[in-house]
Order: structure tokens, then sequence, then C-alpha cells
């Protein structure tokens, strides 16, 4: 459970560093109430693995794996038959929402509106989890984590054929993200061809709305945000900042963020830095003046050099329309967090740097933005907000109150961005999924708000709104397609 560090807790400063939250949990197995039975004080706990890679099976794996990491062992005779990483939850507004479903939760199935084929989708690259759908039913597994490593993908593998036995289900259609790297998809289209199934490539962020809908048992059209930090688009860009209308069977791009370039690609995103300057220089002109601009004492002279060079060629730039990335280089700009240490760091940071109460009349203030809707598809154009957080960093504005108009100009673009679509759709319910909606401050205000426009607001609860939950909208949009 997350739940909000108290101000006398006995737990050093530099765990969870900057996080007003800490993960919790009660000893849930005997030798833990051992082990806690002589001990009055909290115990710092992690997994047993090294990360990305899944947890440890048995002593000798232990023994062998985490060697170089841990200075003691205690051994048990209960060998790990089946992988299941400890569940996390977060609770807002009186109900508990995943974010990462797992040991206790899964694999008990997700009921379905409607009669499923016998599916397998496959999921994402990161914070993977697969889903086998028969008759009423989606079992959506286990957290099987990021798929950067051959533990990792036999972890995938292995569970698939558990579940696949438990469940009797022999796939008759496999489901995947459409981004050519991706391991689940290298995998599914190679399990397809080898079994001479249908292969249905889903849109990442259509599967996030669809993962929302079914959860809220909703099969009619919505107006879905998804935002996120990145998901390939049908254009063969990099999307995240998207408001799709859709049901299972399809979707349209109503709006979008502008495309910006991410300065070395992946590089960017461990580097919010990069992403910063990208923003700046693609909105603002590379000759924008940023003396004094905290973002550029975090940039070693060669690399701002070197990224300049990148922008201007437009060398190893990928263009990304991600709310996420947004977050990230308003993070770098205003000085909280240039280069992460963990995922999504630079985005935490700039949330827990907002106060709870935002209610102060400087916070209720809100950046400028636009959004032109010129085209069939509106773009939401962001180079005032971003001028006018550079204004208020050049005026000593505290991080606090520019954290809080952000969060409050994020959410006013969601409601003015669904007031349109609805206008022109008809359409008065909205789908909130995507990585992005786990900050609580931003998901508050914007059901808030919605709900006051006349908007029916769905969010995640049982499904975790990340790319933990994308494969169970995979296969419920699978059980739609006709192609």
């Amino acid at each position: 459970l997350l739940k909000r560090r108290n101000d006398d807790a006995e737990i050093a400063l530099n765990i969870a560093e900057n996080n007003k939250y800490l993960g919790v949990m009660l000893p849930p197995t005997p030798l833990h109430h051992i082990l806690m039975s002589n001990i009055s004080k909290p115990l710092v706990m992690t997994s047993g693995n090294l990360s990305e890679e899944p947890i440890c099976r048995d002593n000798d794996e232990a023994l062998t794996r985490l060697k170089n990491i841990a200075d003691f062992f205690i051994l048990h005779d209960r060998d790990i038959h089946s992988r299941y990483d400890d569940s996390v939850y977060l609770v807002e507004k009186e109900e508990a929402r995943a974010v990462r479903r797992a040991r206790g939760y899964a694999p008990s199935p997700i009921m379905l509106p409607f009669d499923a084929k016998q599916i397998l989708a496959c999921g994402a690259e990161e914070k993977n989890t697969f889903c086998l759908t028969r008759d009423k039913y989606a079992f959506l597994s286990q957290h099987i984590g990021d798929m950067d490593n051959a533990e990792t993908l036999e972890h995938f593998e292995n569970t698939i054929a558990l579940y696949k036995h438990l469940f009797r289900i022999e796939p008759e259609v496999i489901a995947y993200d459409l981004h050519p790297e991706y391991r689940a998809t290298k995998y599914a289209l190679q399990y397809a061809a080898e079994n001479s199934l249908k292969a249905v490539g889903v849109q990442h962020h259509h599967a996030h709305i669809a993962s929302c809908m079914v959860e809220n048992n909703i099969q009619t059209p919505v107006i879905g945000v998804s935002f996120d930090g990145t998901g390939y688009g049908t254009d063969g860009n990099l999307w995240g900042g998207e408001f799709l209308l859709c049901d299972f069977k399809g979707f349209e791009r109503m709006a979008h963020f502008e495309y910006i370039p991410m300065a070395g690609g992946t590089a960017a995103i461990h580097k919010p830095y990069r992403m910063a300057l990208g923003y700046i220089y693609k909105l603002l002109g590379t000759q924008t003046d940023l003396t004094g601009l905290p973002v550029l004492g975090q940039i070693p002279q060669f690399e701002l050099d070197a990224i300049k060079k990148q922008l201007e060629l437009k060398l190893n730039c990928p263009l990304t329309s991600s709310a996420g990335r947004l977050f990230d280089a308003v993070s770098a700009i205003i000085g909280i967090c240039g280069e992460t240490a963990y995922e999504a760091q630079a985005a935490i940071e700039l949330e827990m740097a907002a106060p709870d109460d935002t209610n102060d009349t400087l916070m209720q203030r809100v950046y400028p933005f636009a959004i032109d809707g010129n085209s069939d598809t509106s773009v939401i154009r962001t180079g005032n907000l971003i001028e006018c957080i550079i204004q208020d960093v050049f005026k000593n504005t505290p991080v606090q109150i520019i954290a809080a108009k952000f969060h409050k100009t994020m959410a006013e673009i969601i409601i003015q961005t669904c007031k349109l679509i609805g206008k022109k759709t008809g359409i008065k319910t909205v789908a909130l999924s995507g990585g992005v909606f786990q900050n609580r401050l931003l998901l508050n205000i914007a059901i808030d708000r919605l709900e006051k426009e006349g908007f029916a607001v769905l969010s995640h609860r049982n499904v975790p709104c990340n790319d933990g939950g994308l494969a169970l909208g995979q296969a419920v949009i699978a059980q739609y397609s006709n192609r």
C-alpha cells in the first residue's frame, strides 16, 4: 500500500527520497511474523531479485543471483513455483487503485460484458502483463516486468504456458502492440506464425482506453484521454498525449499535444534536460536566451553543444506527443530533476513538489496554452506554457507554485479539449488511462473538473492505468477486430 509518510516516521530520508509516500506492508507470511515478533521498528524490504529481473524461485538461485547484494540469507524449504511480485495499490478518495497487480489479485479473472474468443494478448515492453480470455473471463497475468532481459522473457513464456494449462485455453487469436521492437510484439508475431493463427496489432493508447472501458463495463463510445510516456502511433511517431474517440471496434485521434523532438531518442527519457531543450528550441527557437536557467547547470557544455547540433540537424530526434515527456521537461526546466535514477522520477518529483492544498490564489492560475483546431485532428500548443514557466523561474517563483500551476494547467487542457470533442460528437463520457494518471493530483483535479462540466468519468481501480493493464485492452479490441 502506498501510504502517506508520517513526519515522525523512523525511516531514513534518503529512502524514497523526495517522495511523500512510502510503500508499506504488514507481515504476510509466518516467517515474516517470526522475524518481526522481536523488532519494534519498521524494516526496509525489497523483492528477492536484481533490478528488472524476475524474483528468485529457490535457495540455490537466490544464493547465486543475489550473492553480490545480500550480506546474509535466511533459507526456507518452500520453493516458489510461480513467481508473483508484491502487489502495489494506492488509496485515493476512499478507493483502492492498482499500480501493480500481482500477488493476491492475479490470476483472479476480470469479468467481460460479452462472450470472448480464446485470445492471447501479449502486452507491452515495460510493466508487462499478458491476458488470456475465454467465455466471459479475462485472465490478466501477474506483473511480469520489463522485457529487456532473457530471464524476464523466459518468465513471460513459462507463465503463458502455465495459464494456458490452468484455464484450458488454446488461443485462436493473438493480439500485440504496434511497436515493432517490443519483445512481446516479436513473440506474438512468432507465436501466431508458428501456429497459423490470426494476429491483431493494437494501437497502444487505444488499448489503454479499452482497458479502462471494460473495467468499468462500458461498451459505448467514449472520449479517451490517454496520457503516458511512450506508445507507438499509427503515423510512426511516439504518441502519449492523446484524445481519442473510441470504442472496442476502433478509434479516431481527435486531439494530441504537438510533436516535440526527443534529442537522442531514449537518452531523453533518462535525461529530462534533453527533453527540456527539445521543447525550448522547438517552441521558442534556438536563439532563446537561457542564461541563468537551472536546467543549463545540469548539462556539461560538450553535451549541450551536441544536443543543439542534434536538434538543428534532426539527428536521432524522434518526435513525440507524450504528456509524460512534458512533465519531464518541466521538472528539468524548474530545476527539480534533470537526470533520473529510476523510471518516471522527474514526473514523480514534480508532483511531489506541488503542495497538497492548491487552493491558494496564486496556485489557482493556469499557464496559457492553445488548442489549434484548424484540421480534423486538433493540436494542443504548449509554447506559451513553456515560455511562462521559464519567466516564472527567472522571477524566482517558488517551485511549489510553478508545480501546482502546471498541474492545474494540464487538468485545464483535459477539460477544454474534452469540451470541444464533446460539443463536436455529443459524447459526455470520458475515460482516463495511461501511466500519467498515477499522478494523484492531476487525477483528482481532472475528475472533479470533468464532473462539474457534466461528464461521466471512467478511471481505473482493479486494473493498473499504466502498461500493466494494457493487455486487457488489447484482448478486448482483438475480440472485435475484423482484420
